[in-house]
């Protein structure tokens, strides 16, 4: 089957984070497509976007936008307009919605969403103290974290812990080894929300064994064996069912989406919304 290529433009004013996950989020579903992306980040001066028109000049495509500059955007937009390619502010159709119904004017600095502010020092904060209780580390301040995951081994806890730290919640995550006990500040926790998080033991043994073959291990170990495996998973269950802890099962979803189950579990533990 032909794969379809093509160029698309992604520019911003800021980091260009924005754009980028709203192509990434829209690219992943189309099949059989290549897209050859061209960055173009900080575009805050005419001379600036006089340098990303040469590019699409050279390289028609689609252009993907998040400029709030009216005079740099104008300028983008006629030439795009010139150069008959399709040009996409991606944020203007959720900015206009969100100003009628506040009935409020949005202002137009550019960057302004990675300001400094303390959003900004909370999630440095949940950055560290994640890093810091990693894998079991740091028991003894255990309670001061906002969210726990508790799980066997290769069941995604330290990428989800990250990611969590990256939303501003201070997240710990605790491995269960067999015939190793809980550790005991994990089960006198009463401030954060305990989640375990489980595996379909194939698709958990099938990662082991991928993860022995890349260490130059043998693959035929306790570890991945498959009945071994499938008796952590039924212990760990026991376990969360035991303390009436919440289970998040990974086997098919990815980090974000099992970051937004549990932070779905955490803002009702709250109380407020998610």
């Amino acid at each position: 089957m032909s794969i379809t290529r093509f160029h698309i433009h992604l520019v911003s004013d800021a980091s260009g984070e924005t754009v980028s996950s709203v192509a990434r989020a829209c690219l992943v579903q189309f099949e059989n497509v290549e897209s050859i992306r061209h960055l173009w980040w900080l575009v805050r001066s005419p001379a600036q976007v006089e340098r990303v028109i040469d590019g699409i000049t050279a390289n028609p495509g689609v252009v993907l936008v998040t400029l709030m500059d009216g005079a740099v955007r104008g300028l983008l937009e006629d030439a795009c307009r010139r150069l008959q390619v399709p040009y996409i502010p991606v944020l203007d159709p959720v900015m206009a919605a969100l100003a009628g119904y506040l009935q409020a004017d949005f202002g137009a600095q550019p960057g302004r969403q990675h300001a400094l502010d303390a959003a900004y020092f909370q999630r440095i904060d949940a950055m560290h103290f994640t890093l810091s209780h990693d894998d079991g580390q740091m028991l003894h301040d255990l309670d001061s974290a906002d969210i726990v995951l508790v799980g066997i081994s290769r069941t995604s806890k330290t990428p989800t812990c990250m990611y969590l730290a990256n939303r501003g919640i201070k997240a710990a995550n605790i491995p269960l080894v067999p015939e190793i006990p809980p550790p005991a500040e994990l089960l006198a926790a009463k401030r954060p929300l305990i989640v375990g998080l489980t595996k379909e033991p194939k698709s958990l043994t099938d990662i082991r064994r991928s993860r022995l073959r890349f260490l130059g291990g043998g693959e035929e170990s306790d570890y991945a064996d498959p009945e071994r495996v499938r008796d952590e998973v039924n212990m760990a269950r026991k376990l969360f069912t035991l303390h009436g802890w919440p289970v998040i099962d990974v086997s098919r979803r990815s980090i974000e989406e099992a970051s937004a189950a549990i932070l779905q579990l955490y803002a009702r533990r709250k109380g407020s919304p998610p």
